[in-house]
């Protein structure tokens, strides 16, 4: 009898709908793609001395375009509906040749640009192709920083005023006392950090390599080491690690992997084509501040979701809040600066940046997106980086 009063209510709310609501009620949401394990067959070594940081030129690009192969990680499936990136009017001729030169100079393995979300330009080197993933070193930081304010809009976490302390108990008594996810994510906590990409003895050599604790992140058992050089708030120090503890408070607050929430937080909504890997340490945890594997088409994607703002997965102007120069570098370098994990440049343009030379640049003024990937001969290099954004000032002066 329950089952034919409740066909019969059935028949009679189909009776009620019209065809106009039928025509404005929204598409059922699509499942995020599926999230999976995945192991290397022999994992690579994580002492320090043979960190990739100090790998030859031909093993780190074998290495950046197959970490798979090397360490654990988490790896997610192509979004259900890719987004279709269409040809636009390609740049001038000399405009490109200038970009390929710039390939050339700087171990470039691809550059795309993206012109009011159209391609633009598209070319590839060292090997690589359209369809192969390529590692983001620190690119990965913007990724976590995106998923911080879906964490936020999600009422997963209060708010940047939060205490980490509040989401990540064991912190406390350690110099991350007092600090709130805002200042980690400005990386202002005031904690004293080495991010010397040359010395195997500097603290994001060692980080990873820290002997797991039982029932704790890596990245909680480092930060254990480490000491208060100034109040939080006060002063700005580039560290890794911060944006490890950033990944694990949002790990924490959402009961999900970076991995799996950014399925459903980026992947799906930017239309990612090749799927995702993200690195695991030791403890099984992702790795906020490095390490996630995309194609090249995949970066440009994200770039072009954050320029056109996240609607529905972040805070309502989240990227012009977390890109604008919370810490200003003036008058050491005028212009330049630091926001919630995305570096910013002069002509409120901001970027995401990773050692060995991968970057997004975002230009909202010109609803630009450049996007490279790069095996740079040092991890960092302050000659190739000014060329890279050079030859962005100079793309979007001549992508009208």
């Amino acid at each position: 009898m329950r089952a034919i009063l409740a066909s019969t209510l059935a028949i009679a709310l189909v009776g009620c709908t019209t065809v106009e609501d039928v025509a404005s009620a929204p598409p059922p949401p699509l499942d995020p793609p599926a999230v999976s394990q995945s192991m290397p067959e022999q994992m690579a070594s994580m002492d320090p001395s043979d960190s990739i940081l100090f790998w030859s030129d031909e093993r780190r690009s074998a290495a950046f375009r197959d970490m798979e192969s090397m360490f654990p990680g988490l790896e997610v499936e192509p979004a259900p509906l890719p987004r279709k990136l269409s040809e636009g009017a390609p740049l001038a001729a000399d405009t490109s040749a200038k970009i390929r030169t710039f390939m050339q100079e700087t171990s470039a393995a691809g550059v795309m640009v993206l012109k009011d979300g159209k391609v633009v330009f598209e070319d590839y080197a060292l090997g690589m192709t359209g369809d192969d993933r390529w590692t983001s070193f620190s690119v990965a930081k913007s990724f976590t920083s995106t998923l911080l304010g879906a964490a936020i809009e999600d009422g997963k976490i209060e708010s940047l005023d939060t205490p980490v302390t509040d989401v990540i108990p064991a912190l406390a008594g350690t110099a991350y006392e007092g600090v709130t996810v805002g200042q980690i994510a400005a990386m202002t906590s005031g904690v004293a950090w080495n991010e010397d990409y040359t010395d195997p003895e500097s603290d994001v050599a060692k980080m990873l390599a820290v002997t797991p604790v039982a029932g704790e992140s890596q990245a909680v058992t480092y930060a254990r080491t480490l000491e208060r050089e100034a109040p939080a708030g006060e002063k700005w120090v580039y560290k890794t690690l911060e944006t490890n503890l950033l990944g694990l408070i949002v790990e924490e607050a959402t009961g999900k992997s970076l991995a799996a929430y950014s399925a459903e937080k980026i992947v799906a909504p930017a239309g990612f084509e090749g799927g995702l890997f993200w690195m695991q340490d030791l403890t099984g945890g992702n790795i906020g501040g490095c390490c996630l594997s995309i194609t090249l088409s995949d970066y440009a994607r994200f770039g072009q979701f954050v320029l056109e703002g996240g609607e529905g997965v972040v805070p309502e102007n989240w990227f012009a809040e977390a890109g604008a120069p919370l810490v200003d570098f003036s008058p050491r370098a005028p212009g330049y600066g630091y926001g919630y994990q995305w570096w910013t440049y002069p002509g409120e343009t901001f970027g995401a940046q990773g050692i060995f030379g991968q970057a997004i640049t975002i230009v909202p003024s010109h609803n630009l997106v450049v996007a490279v990937i790069s095996n740079w001969p040092t991890a960092t290099s302050s000659e190739n980086r000014a060329k890279f954004q050079g030859l962005v000032r100079e793309i979007a002066l001549n992508a009208e």
